[in-house]
């Protein structure tokens, strides 16, 4: 039998958490209630871990925080108090699956304790929020959020509907979920990428899962590079294939889609083997031309509109130079097999010959930057062809191949 983790601030929404777990009693699964209420409790139901323990983990009082009356700094806390909390009941084995209810407030603090949890442990919340941005609540976690279309303030026509669905909803996921365990047991290699690169990836991944690999393949728009980093930490991948880095493009230009200053250091961090290429360190990603930040359009760069809300720009010989420093950097401290492979006609569909990107001077300024900074025992190889040609591609996967037996024989 599953059992369904609640959390919630009981305080203000107790009748709201009441009927959602009778949901949850009547589909057959067990209740285990974590309340989040800064102000109080509710007697409408048992509660088994009540909100000054949650407090406790975030460093403070429940009884502090009421004095305070901070509201803002009392939802970081309990934010985090609930994170510990929930990571170490699961850790315990004490739930399958986690669902909650609440308004921006209330959906800070369910989020936070579920992106505590790994990939795969069903996840859904409730939320006024829900239709807006919610980035900031998902992260790089698989949180389902479902718009509450009232305020979540009372049981009435509507809300009784959608908690009913909710329930139904998280019971089936857990019934199908066991993030403990995995699916398979062949070798996983993550790869990234991008629209740009999509021929050389999906080729690669073709060769690999012919070769009993399976492929976790990231969009690398800033989040997919942050969500394979944290899928690296938490033992998902075995070997990277980081075809497309252009998340670093961003992060020093001021593009939309950076992934974070600490990019390309999980498989480092790890042991892992990786193989890493400039894919798509060509350009940089904003919204639509208008949001390009004033200084850039009005200076001699250049520009591609890619969609109507995606605006590509070209970086500079200085960009890429600075890229191969900061790679080299990254590639010193990895603690497994690494390797570069550099194309050296066009490093994505836009940067091939006679395309609007091809700089071949600016592209070389990559490996430049790469060289200067680089152990000298690293391996950097070039190959004259474009990304995207066929023979790119089996050369990717012959290295990558050859690090994990490398990794292999040295493990």
């Amino acid at each position: 039998m599953s059992t369904i983790l609640v959390l919630g601030a009981f305080d203000t929404k107790g009748a709201e958490h009441a009927f959602l777990r009778e949901c949850l009693l009547e589909a057959g699964v067990e209740v285990l209630s974590v309340n989040l209420g800064v102000m109080g409790t509710t007697d409408r139901f048992p509660v088994d871990i009540e909100a000054d323990e949650i407090a406790r983990h975030g460093g403070e009082s429940v009884y502090a925080l009421r004095e305070a009356g901070d509201r803002g700094e009392a939802v970081r806390l309990m934010g985090e108090g609930a994170a510990s909390v929930v990571r170490e009941l699961f850790d315990e084995g004490r739930f399958d699956a986690i669902v909650g209810m609440g308004g921006s407030g209330g959906t800070s603090m369910i989020a936070a304790a579920m992106r505590s949890l790994p990939v795969g442990v069903p996840k859904l919340c409730v939320s006024t929020v829900a239709a807006g941005d919610i980035a900031p609540y998902v992260g790089t976690k698989d949180i389902v959020m479902m718009p509450s279309v009232v305020d979540v303030a009372g049981v009435n026509r509507v809300s009784r509907v959608l908690i009913r669905q909710a329930a139904a909803a998280i019971v089936g996921m857990a019934g199908q979920s066991d993030a403990r365990q995995p699916e398979s047991e062949n070798p996983v290699v993550a790869a990234t990428m991008f629209g740009n690169t999509t021929e050389c990836v999906d080729a690669c991944r073709r060769y690999l899962e012919e070769s009993d690999f399976e492929v976790l393949v990231f969009h690398a728009t800033g989040v997919g590079g942050r969500a394979m980093e944290e899928l690296i930490d938490e033992g998902w991948v075995d070997a990277v294939l980081d075809v497309t880095t252009t998340e670093w493009a961003d992060e020093i230009a001021g593009g939309i889609m950076s992934a974070g200053p600490t990019r390309l250091e999980a498989a480092g961090r790890r042991g892992l083997p990786q193989l890493i290429v400039p894919g798509c360190l060509d350009m940089v990603n904003f919204g639509p031309i208008e949001t390009v930040p004033e200084h850039l359009r009005r200076g001699d760069r250049h520009f591609y509109e890619w969609a109507p809300a995606v605006t590509l720009m070209r970086t500079t010989a200085e960009e890429n130079r600075r890229l191969g420093t900061i790679f080299a950097e990254k590639a010193n401290g990895a603690q497994g097999p690494i390797a570069f492979l550099v194309p050296t006609c066009g490093f994505s569909v836009l940067g091939e010959e006679g395309d609007l990107f091809h700089d071949p001077e600016a592209d070389g300024a990559f490996s430049e930057g790469l060289r200067e900074t680089l152990d000298p025992s690293i391996r950097v190889e070039t190959i004259d062809v474009p990304i995207n040609d066929a023979a790119f591609s089996k050369r990717a996967v012959a290295m990558l191949l050859e690090l994990i037996e490398q990794g292999r024989a040295s493990g």
